[in-house]
């Protein structure tokens, strides 16, 4: 029996800050013991947006977002996608360092492969603010401004938890295997769920973030799995196209949550098809990320840490009318 939840985690607009830099400046570089250089920009007055394919919400929301918060602080934008490639993410880079640009907003292609594309920026002198996902260097980008993954986990697993009523057999959709929040998240998962003997994993498989990918894998781990009664997914995109094989396959009772809380999710929550996301406030995120790009070529510092958290937001049937375009707005 669905057990409702009683309490649902609403933190809007939270940032956690960590690995703080001793003096406030993100990545600059430090000139000595009582100041630092920053990053003088590359002359022009273009801001580069860069971010996985635009066919996903979430990605094309970060983009939208960055380039109209730009626009409005005055700069000429160039948006662009280098579809989680990281040839084309080195040459957009490297585009970005011939035109001169200002600064680079990047989610990026990998968190290591990343790193030398980040510091030729900067070598460049055009200082780079990440989203959505880090890397694995400090010192490189000026800020890294990503939701909490970890956070966001435990808070949806907990949900899968308590409408499974702690029992039961289920899947688990993973992303990427490259891309550091799809361990994360998992993570997170596997500390909650571990803490319930009855609740029995059955297949763990990638769909790589993809929803066509995520309906074929669903639809074979349903014939080979046929008491299944939950899937956890890493991300909305595949637990939208896992809740599509459910209703290919005839099935209605299937709990089913993900990561990121997207309008298609929502839509799925009301249906009754999904149960929960985590939304991660991708909008904010990228608003952020511009106005410290803003921040810091005009004063020459973000005022914050390097490495920045924004707590993600538990969406349910209660509160999922508040969500739109990655956007949380609970009335007051």
């Amino acid at each position: 029996m669905k057990k409702k939840v009683l309490s649902i985690l609403v933190i809007v607009a939270m940032i956690a800050m960590v690995a703080a830099c001793g003096n406030g400046n993100g990545g600059d570089d430090v000139a000595g013991e009582d100041g630092y250089v920053p990053l003088p920009g590359g002359g022009s007055n273009i801001m580069y947006v860069i971010t996985p394919s635009h066919a996903n919400p979430f990605f094309k929301t970060a983009a939208d977002v960055a380039q109209a918060t730009a626009e409005a602080l005055g700069y000429d934008v160039i948006s662009a996608s280098h579809d989680d490639d990281p040839t084309r993410q080195l040459e957009l880079i490297n585009a970005a360092i011939a035109d001169g640009a200002a600064a680079i907003i990047l989610d990026n292609a990998g968190a290591d492969v990343t790193i030398e594309a980040v510091q030729l920026a900067r070598d460049a002198g055009i200082p780079t603010f990440l989203i959505d996902r880090e890397i694995n260097a400090d010192g490189v980008a000026i800020s890294q401004i990503v939701a909490n993954n970890y956070q966001g986990g435990l808070a949806i697993a907990q949900v899968f938890v308590d409408y499974m009523g702690g029992e039961g057999e289920f899947i688990e959709l993973v992303g990427r295997e490259t891309d550091t929040n799809a361990h994360v998240r998992s993570e997170a998962f596997h500390e909650i769920l571990g803490q319930y003997e009855d609740m029995v994993m059955v297949a763990r498989q990638s769909a790589n973030w993809d929803q066509t990918e995520a309906f074929q894998v669903v639809t074979t781990l349903l014939h080979q799995h046929p008491n299944v009664r939950g899937i956890i997914s890493g991300n909305d995109t595949m637990a939208v196209g896992a809740a599509a094989a459910v209703r290919a396959a005839g099935l209605s009772d299937i709990i089913i949550v993900g990561v990121d809380g997207s309008d298609d999710a929502a839509d799925e929550i009301r249906a009754g098809y999904m149960v929960g996301t985590a939304l991660q406030q991708i909008a904010l995120i990228a608003e952020m990320a511009v106005r410290q790009a803003h921040d810091y070529l005009t004063t020459g510092t973000t005022g914050l840490p390097e490495r920045q958290l924004v707590d993600c937001i538990a969406i349910t049937i209660d509160n999922v009318d508040y969500l739109r375009e990655f956007v949380f707005s609970p009335p007051n």
